[in-house]
This record gives structure tokens, sequence and C-alpha cells, in this order.
């Protein structure tokens, strides 16, 4: 939907040199750059096209979800030498304490090639509130130039009360699921090239010990109140402020700014898609969760009618319909076991990732928010300019020079001010569109990577099935 040649909104459009630093930061590339979207258009249009091997043997079957290897390369051409690698596990959860004071810590066991990392190899432990710290600290610093930070996954204050006051193990579900959730926290921001490099990202995974304890993210807290507060202001400013097309062009021809009206409509375009893409996606997560919820149910079923076959069987005289029949409770005890397996891979597969792309559209939304504060303070500060013009003008007709010298420097700072103010629009502009670029392609290969496991669990599954209803063909056959 973007062309090649991406406008900028301030400035001349020069092309700068390239950097040799392979981490170069997103506000500081040009967004006219477009060698990233010739490498987008070399990729095979076919998102399927990939081969699945869904033969019966053992290794071709679909491995348990594994962590992300993210690359940290040169820009599109990727060569071998200018490849770095970075793998994180969240494993082994712990929990420690006793009543309402335990908590769960997590080992954070990283792998890197990244020569800005301290080892090559590093394991800390960390805490839940531990990763709401991180993500308060990142979208702290980055979130308003533009930057799309991953959200952490959210607090579950029911499955946390549970955990705590629970004196058995009843509540590993609960631990795996935040397990990996946390695991594909890390390994979505280690794929952005600047928090990756961030020092609190870099301390999170090196820093040995406890991390300080972080008071905002508690929910009672004097910030998490301010933050709550902070929240409200802002939907209210989004209500009473908001960027009409119409007048952005005006604004900008008035500038005499080159191709600022495609600009402007491509921000305008991606906004309504980011818009119907969070209302699809969270319809998909409802369905894929009734799936869910119907698969464990038919699962439950399975369990009943191999216990009622079960004691049918025991009861039947005939010897060879009794064992017929306690091999059909076997198979429904299978079936059981499948459905269940299933399930799972309905979860984790799909409706987990769902899940985090629901999180990821938001973060999308409010990198395009920030932009619309900074547009805003481009307006604010074009007014307060204008306001001390026409205060400069007054001033000069009275004849009063001390009230004229006055208002030339309140010009001059207001002059300075709009400057930097343009410039921190046009800055953040060329972020969020290498943002949501960077963010349209990894969505793409996710959703591929995710659809095709899936189908190879199904087809598993399926023939799963088939084949200890084959078994029990014969069995079936030989009742005499």
């Amino acid at each position: 939907m973007a062309n090649n040649e991406t406008p900028l909104l301030f400035g001349d459009g020069k092309k700068e040199p390239e950097s040799d630093d392979i981490f170069k930061s997103s506000s500081e590339v040009p967004i006219n750059d477009d060698s990233g979207d010739k490498n987008e258009d070399n990729d095979p249009q076919d998102l399927f096209g990939q081969e699945i091997n869904l033969s019966n043997n053992e290794e071709d079957q679909i491995p348990s979800i594994q962590p992300t290897t993210t690359p940290i390369t040169n820009g599109p051409r990727e060569e071998e030498s200018d490849v770095y690698n970075i793998e994180i596990n969240v494993t082994e959860p712990e929990k420690r304490g006793d009543g309402m004071t335990s908590y769960i810590v997590y080992k954070v066991v990283t792998r890197t090639t990244i020569p800005q990392f301290r080892r090559p190899e590093s394991s800390v432990c960390r805490r839940f509130s531990d990763f709401l710290g991180l993500h308060e600290k990142l979208a702290e610093k980055h979130q308003s130039k533009g930057i799309i930070v991953p959200p952490p996954p959210e607090k579950d204050v029911v499955g946390t009360t549970k955990l705590k006051i629970s004196k058995d193990d009843t509540h590993g579900e609960f631990i795996e699921k935040r397990r990996a959730c946390l695991e594909r926290y890390l390994n979505r921001l280690a794929k952005n090239k600047v928090l990756i490099l961030d020092d609190n990202f870099r301390d999170f995974l090196e820093r040995e010990g406890d991390l300080p304890k972080s008071s905002s993210t508690s929910a009672l807290s004097g910030a998490g109140l301010a933050r709550l507060f902070t929240k409200v202001g802002d939907s209210i400013g989004k209500i009473t402020f908001k960027m009409d097309e119409t007048d952005q062009i005006a604004y900008c021809n008035s500038l005499v700014f080159k191709q600022s009206k495609a600009s402007f409509e491509w921000f305008e375009e991606k906004q309504q898609q980011i818009e119907t893409l969070d209302a699809q996606l969270r319809r998909l997560h409802s369905a894929i969760e009734g799936l869910v919820a119907h698969r464990k149910e038919l699962a439950l079923c399975s369990k009943t009618v191999s216990s009622s076959v079960t004691l049918l069987s025991s009861i039947e005289e005939h010897g060879g319909l009794s064992r017929a029949l306690t091999h059909l409770a076997d198979v429904e005890e299978k079936m059981h076991n499948v459905h269940l397996d299933q399930a799972d891979a309905d979860f984790f597969s799909l409706a987990e990732l769902i899940k985090d792309y629901i999180g990821l559209v938001g973060a999308v939304k409010e990198a395009m928010n920030q932009r619309v504060k900074t547009f805003k303070s481009v307006k604010d500060a074009e007014s307060a300019l204008t306001k001390r013009r026409e205060a400069k003008a007054k001033a000069e007709i009275a004849r009063k020079n001390d009230k004229v010298q006055q208002e030339e420097m309140a010009i001059q700072d207001c002059e300075e001010k709009l400057d930097k103010a343009k410039k921190d629009f046009e800055d953040i502009s060329a972020t969020i569109r290498k943002e949501i670029a960077r963010f349209e392609k990894q969505r793409v290969k996710d959703f591929k990577s995710t659809v095709i496991n899936y189908l190879q669990s199904l087809m598993s599954s399926q023939q799963e099935v088939v084949k200890h209803w084959e078994q029990f063909l014969p069995e079936a056959k030989a009742i005499a």
C-alpha cells in the first residue's frame, strides 16, 4: 500500500550515506531508503508455498514450541560475517515464599554472539514484576520516539492469588502459560535493533542478582495511580485533538513541504488498517478460544464414553463382544488424549500468537498516538509564535521599544521551539514508518510459520485418530 519512495514530511529528502554501524537507530535511518522495500519484493509471493511433510515417522512430527533465534543483520543484504544471533529461554519456574508473600522466579538463559553483550551466555533469575519493570523503562525511554515497544504479558490477579494461597502443584498449567508468554515477550524485544541494545534490556538479561524493585508495577501504588490518570488524560486528549487529514495537508502545504499530502494519506490509511486489524484479531481470538473449549469438552466426552464402555464390557457375557468393548474403551481413552493434545496445540500455536499480536497492534496504535502528540506540539508552537508576533506588532504601533525588544527575544525562543517541534515530528514520522514496515514483515513471517506448524499438528493428530480406529476395526470384525 505504501510506495517504495517514502516522502519526508520535513527536510529536502536528500539520501544520506549508509553507515557501517549494524545497529543504527531507526530514527537515524532516512525513510526514503527503499533498499528494504526492494528486499521485500524479492520474497516469494506465495506465503504458504512451503512444502509440508506429513509422513507418519516419529521424527517428522511437529516439535514442541521452541524459542526463536533472532538474527541481527546489517540491512537487507545479509552477509554471513554480519549476522549476529540471540536466543532467550525462560525456564525452571520456582515458587519462593509462602502465602500471599510468595512469588514465582523464572530462570532466564541468554545465548548470543552480539559483541555489545558482556558474555556469550548468561543465566539470571527474574520474577514477574521484573518483566513489568523492564517494560516500563523501555516504554518511557523509546515510546515517545515512535518505537513499537511490545507489551508484557497481562497481569492475572485471580490466577496469581490462587497460586499464592495454594499449597499443592495444581496450578502448573497457569505457570507454564505465563512462562511461555514471558519467553515470547523477551524474544520479541530482541527482534528490535534499538531495544536489544538498550542498557535496561541488557542489564535485565545479564545482571546477576536481584534487580532494583520497581514500585510502578503495582496497580495500587502511587506510580500505578499516576499511570492510570495519565492514560485517562491521553484518552481525553485523543478525543479533543484529532489530526484531521485536510488540516494536516493544508498545514504542510502552507510550509511548502514536498509530497506531504501523500505522506499524510499514508498515515491515514495505515491508521484505518491498524484499527481493522485490531478488530479482526480480537474476533479471531474469541473464535479460537471457543475452539479450544470445544476440544476440551470433546476430550471430556471421550473420557466419559471410555468409562461407560468399560463398565459395559465388565458385565458382558459374550467373550468376543466383551473384548471388543474393552478395546473400544481403550480407543476412546486414546481419543481423549488426542483431543487434549490438539486443544493445547490450538491454544499455544494459534490463540497465544493472536493474543500477542493484539498487544502488538496496541503498541502500534500507541506509537501513532505519540505522533499525534508531536504534531500537536508543532501546532502549539506555531500558535505561540503567531501570538508573539502579534504582540510585537502591537508594541511597535504603541512605540513601546522595551516591549518590542522583549517580544523579539520571545519570538526567537518560539522559533527555536517550533524548529525543534518540526524536527521531532519529522523524526517520529520516519521512525514510525520504518517500525510499521518491520512490524508488517515480521507479522507475515510469524503467521506463515504458525499456520504451517498448526496444519502439521492437525494432520498429525488426524493420522493418529485414523491409526487407532484402524487397529480397532479387526477386533470389531472378529465378533462372532
